[in-house]
């Protein structure tokens, strides 16, 4: 096996049912990866996150470079041996945090030159580093270090901004230590424009990479714009690889991306709004602070096979939620990412059954009311 493989085992039309396999195993797509930013999906063990299926994890570059050290994880076997999860992890390159974080930031050709959000060092981030920084990780899938721009972007700003990118990927491609087992992504950048989106697709097939990553999504544009942008810059990207679109992941944003031939997905917002009192369930969205719940003696979801959806009842979440006690992050992280498991594991069954479009009402009916709200990527 070179680097990663990719299979699609099931088309319909553009949407696919696939398997990627890595150093540390096999991936059945379409897949939500949960963020575990600090080598660490918040509130969760790692074994319970193999109790439900998970295949693969995020993790992340600008923070784990900073705290506790690549050098260190390095030492300590790697991110999987440091965090006890013998699984793949794929690790964003740090560009979106240096991006979103770092008030005080210099880019030129050579890399970006950030004071830390942690202590207000400064730090230089170059592409070859970015790649260091994850091949000492570890990191079954890297990627490659790109810009991101603010939204709304002129036209000019987003090609320089895509042109740099291009010409950092390339220069990752070149560090990248090409291994049996391990990949490496490109990002399509390229703002609300399609014609960047195909130059920057374009170019990156050109170079060449394991995967595809649609950039520069998830930061302040509606959800009909972030669909317009994914279906056509998927038509610019060779079908025979993983597509991933970073950061989106609201149900609706999920499956009308897998209509357009994504396969990877990532965000915070299962463990995030678990930590905040809010489950994902079929009836859609819901707020367990409400008073509502006060007396409500049933379960988050008895169909899923998890501890935490089916065993606590809404009243007692309710309870704990209000009283700001740890058990109600805990229970609602870990139901929400056995949510997110079930659907992504539901929508491939669909796929491979031919019954797509019934898994999608099935989601969709209480849950499509959110797409007119703003995307917005954020940290953990």
């Amino acid at each position: 096996m070179k680097n990663v493989k990719f299979s699609i085992e099931k088309k319909l039309q553009s949407i696919r049912a696939g398997k990627l396999t890595t150093k540390y195993g096999e991936i059945k797509t379409p897949v939500f990866m949960p963020v575990g930013t600090l080598a660490s999906v918040k509130a969760i063990f790692p074994k319970e996150l193999e109790k439900l299926g998970v295949e693969i994890i995020l993790s992340n570059t600008y923070h784990l470079m900073q705290r506790p050290g690549d050098e260190l994880i390095r030492e300590m076997g790697g991110i999987q041996n440091f965090m006890s999860w013998n699984k793949p992890v794929l690790t964003d390159s740090g560009g979106f945090q240096v991006w979103s974080l770092s008030k005080l930031k210099e880019i030129s050709e050579e890399g970006i030159i950030f004071k830390s959000h942690l202590d207000g060092n400064t730090i230089f981030l170059s592409p070859e580093r970015a790649i260091e920084i994850q091949d000492n990780l570890n990191s079954d899938i890297s990627m490659v270090l790109d810009e991101c721009t603010e939204y709304p972007v002129s036209f000019e700003r987003a090609k320089k901004s895509m042109e740099l990118s291009m010409r950092w990927a390339e220069r990752c491609k070149n560090k990248f230590n090409s291994r049996k087992g391990f990949g490496l992504f490109g990002i399509v950048q390229g703002g609300m424009f399609n014609e960047l989106r195909k130059y920057s697709a374009d170019k990156l097939s050109e170079i060449g990479f394991d995967g595809y990553a649609l950039g520069g999504l998830s930061v302040g544009e509606s959800h009909e714009e972030m669909i317009k942008i994914i279906n056509s810059t998927t038509k610019y990207l060779d079908e025979n690889k993983p597509r991933y679109v970073m950061g989106i992941g609201r149900p609706v944003d999920i499956i009308r991306s897998v209509e357009q031939g994504i396969d990877m997905f990532d965000c915070v917002l299962p463990t995030r709004f678990g930590r905040n009192g809010r489950a994902f369930t079929l009836e859609g969205e819901i707020n367990l602070r409400n008073a509502r719940f006060s007396d409500d003696d049933s379960a988050l979801d008895p169909n899923i096979e998890c501890y935490a959806s089916n065993s606590f009842s809404k009243s007692y979440i309710h309870h704990l939620t209000k009283n700001n006690e740890i058990l109600s992050s805990m229970i609602l992280s870990l139901h929400n990412i056995a949510f997110y498991k079930k659907m992504m594991s539901d929508i491939r069954e669909g796929i491979v059954n031919n019954k797509f479009e019934e898994v999608k009402l099935k989601y969709l009916k209480n849950n499509e009311k959110f797409k007119k709200n703003k995307i917005s990527r954020k940290e953990q």
